[in-house]
C-alpha cells in the first residue's frame, strides 16, 4: 500500500490541491454575499414615520438640514456629503439611555478614528435647554472629536421633522405631542448617497457590533 502511494504521490498531491481549489470556488460561489437593505418609509413601522411620507416606497433620501453644533458652527448636508454617518437623537441631561448611547457612539468614533469617510451626527431633542455651550460641555466630557462628531441643536420643529420624515426613527405619542420629541434609542446608518441603510439599538452591544460591521462593509464598497 505504501509503495502504491509512493508511486502515485505526485498524482495524489495534484488531485488534492485541485480538489481544495474546486471546493473553495464552489463555497465562494454558493456563499450568500453580504448586502444591506435600502430603507424607504414604506419599509418601516408606520408609527415611526410622518404620515406625509408613510407610503413612499422608493427613492427616499435624507432631506437638507441646517443646525448648529457644539462649536457654534452651522452644520448642513454639505458637511456630510459623500460620507457614511450614524445619526441619533439625545439630550445632555438624559439620565437613562443617553449615557449608554453616547458611550457606544464613542466606541464607533474610536473604531473609525482614522477613516475620514465615517462621521456621527447627534441631534438634541431638547434644544430649548441644550444650548451651544451645553453641547460643548457635553462634548468635552465625552471626548467628542469635533472633526468627526457633531452634536447639534436648532429649531425643535425642524429636528422633529428630520426625525420623522428623513431618519424614520421616532415614534409619535399623542397628537398633542407633535413637537414634544418622544425619545428613541435608534441609531440610523446613512450611506454616501443619503440613503437609510440600517437601524440599530444604540443601547445594545450586539447591535453596536453589527453597526460597526455594516459601516465597514459600506466603507469598502
Amino acid at each position: 500500500m505504501f509503495e502504491l502511494i509512493k508511486k502515485y504521490r505526485i498524482f495524489l498531491g495534484v488531485f488534492i490541491v485541485f480538489s481544495v481549489i474546486v471546493l473553495s470556488l464552489f463555497y465562494s460561489a454558493l456563499k450568500p454575499q453580504k448586502t444591506l437593505p435600502i430603507y424607504n418609509p414604506a419599509d418601516v413601522n408606520p408609527e415611526l414615520v410622518d404620515s406625509t411620507v408613510q407610503y413612499k416606497s422608493k427613492y427616499h433620501t435624507i432631506a437638507d438640514f441646517s443646525f448648529t453644533n457644539q462649536n457654534g458652527k452651522t452644520i448642513t448636508q454639505k458637511d456630510y456629503e459623500g460620507k457614511i454617518y450614524v445619526a441619533d437623537f439625545f439630550f445632555t441631561t438624559c439620565p437613562t439611555i443617553c449615557p449608554k448611547m453616547t458611550a457606544n457612539l464613542s466606541e464607533i468614533q474610536a473604531a473609525f478614528a482614522n477613516n475620514p469617510k465615517v462621521k456621527l451626527l447627534s441631534h438634541t431633542v431638547f434644544p430649548e435647554t441644550d444650548s451651544v455651550s451645553a453641547l460643548k460641555t457635553y462634548a468635552i466630557e465625552h471626548k467628542v472629536d469635533d472633526n468627526k462628531w457633531n452634536l447639534v441643536t436648532g429649531d425643535k420643529k425642524e429636528i422633529y421633522t428630520m426625525a420623522r420624515k428623513s431618519y424614520l426613527a421616532v415614534k409619535l405619542g399623542k397628537p398633542s405631542q407633535l413637537y414634544d420629541m418622544v425619545h428613541t434609542e435608534n441609531f440610523v446608518l446613512v450611506d454616501t448617497k443619503k440613503r437609510v441603510r440600517g437601524f440599530y439599538d444604540g443601547t445594545n452591544k450586539e447591535d453596536i457590533k453589527r453597526l460597526i460591521e455594516d459601516i465597514t462593509f459600506l466603507a469598502a464598497e
